[in-house]
């Protein structure tokens, strides 16, 4: 019953802000303008901070102590705060580096959560521990799923649904395991995202999106992720292999390191702007934003899904790592004949159709300069 308590307290607490907020945003400018005028104006960069204190105040009512995730809690809000100032007034990239490079600080040095080995991936089954390189390896694979999430926030509900996802995942995983704690705070992380999806969504009573996530919301989530993914797959008796986490995340992990490795080769830099991730392949080739969005969480899904059942079956760490990376192998095939070509499989590509929009995902700033962010219209 106290479960069920905590869950009505983040939904309740996190859509009432969702929507007792967008006057407040709106006032001082922490929105994003669409670049094609659109009804309503101005979207509130709102979802972090929401879901973020819908979060916390339904974990306040866990019947669980709250002592071992301070320095989760802790990263967590240092994170929310600095994408809030983001959103708000754009930070350099070193300041928004630093500060997830000091969040991951916080939960391998005081939360010890650390990436001590990769799972039976040596050759005979063996264990490949990490060692020396355990620590700036955390810290390497927290700031780049942080990134992965914030990158690919580019179509509504896209970065919502993929969170989604892997926290359903993860919270199943810790439901098999025994460990209520981890499950239950799962559960009140997936319920935020789930409150936040009902404003963000492209759904047939909401054309387009009432509230971004904004940087807050990426970092947030990405930063959550990681923690509980590491979390669950260390340790004498892990939950999961470390492997598994792979599966779980491969929209966003698929999407980003190809781009790590196209925009180079292309001599741009890895961060910048772009109309080249997947979802705007699909828009490019006829797909709605919507439907993109549902298409690829769906893929999200079935990925994690194959994730979990190939462990339950105790398929070996080995192949699942095989696996992944020959889906990633023709994920980049096809990804570099259809920009190529021009084509996507039998549909040709638009290149205008990619939906223009004044959104900020991750490190890609998408605000033209000397467009003012202030003054927009109060609702």
């Amino acid at each position: 019953m106290r479960d069920v308590l905590s869950l009505a307290v983040a939904l309740g607490v996190a859509s009432a802000l969702l929507r007792g907020l967008r006057p407040l945003a709106r006032r001082i400018g922490l929105v994003a303008r669409p670049r094609v005028p659109a009804p309503g104006g101005d979207v509130p960069l709102i979802g972090g901070l929401a879901m973020f204190v819908g979060f916390a105040m339904g974990a306040l009512t866990l019947d669980a102590s709250l002592a071992p995730l301070r320095p989760f809690f802790a990263g967590a809000a240092l994170l929310v705060v600095v994408g809030v100032l983001d959103d708000l007034r754009e930070l350099s990239s070193r300041a928004r580096f630093a500060a997830q490079i000091v969040a991951a600080a916080m939960m391998v040095g005081w939360g010890g959560v650390v990436l001590l080995d990769l799972g039976r991936l040596a050759p005979g089954g063996e264990v490949l521990s990490l060692h020396a390189a355990a620590v700036p390896f955390s810290v390497f694979c927290a700031v780049g799923v942080i990134n992965a999430l914030n990158m690919v926030d580019g179509v509504d509900g896209l970065a919502g649904a993929l969170a989604l996802v892997a926290l359903a995942a993860l919270a199943w995983v810790a439901h098999r395991a025994g460990l209520s704690a981890h499950r239950d705070v799962l559960v009140l992380l997936a319920a935020v995202v789930v409150a936040f999806l009902a404003v963000n969504a492209r759904l047939p009573w909401q054309p387009r999106a009432r509230a971004y996530m904004g940087d807050a919301g990426s970092l947030f989530l990405g930063f959550a992720i990681t923690w509980f993914v590491i979390d669950l797959s260390q340790g004498p008796a892990p939950a999961m292999a470390p492997v598994t986490a792979l599966w779980l995340l491969l929209v966003p992990l698929f999407d980003t390191v190809w781009l790590l490795v196209k925009r180079p080769l292309e001599g741009r830099w890895p961060t910048e702007a772009s109309h080249d991730h997947l979802h705007h392949l699909l828009q490019m080739a006829g797909m709605a934003p919507g439907r993109c969005a549902a298409v690829l969480g769906a893929v999200a899904a079935a990925a994690a899904a194959a994730g979990l059942l190939a462990e339950s079956a105790g398929v070996a760490e080995s192949h699942r790592f095989q696996a992944f990376l020959a889906l990633f192998a023709v994920y980049a095939v096809l990804m570099h004949v259809s920009w190529r070509r021009g084509r996507l499989l039998a549909r040709d590509l638009d290149r205008r159709a990619a939906e223009p929009r004044e959104r900020r995902a991750g490190g890609e700033r998408r605000r033209r300069r000397g467009t003012p962010r202030r003054g927009a219209p109060r609702e």
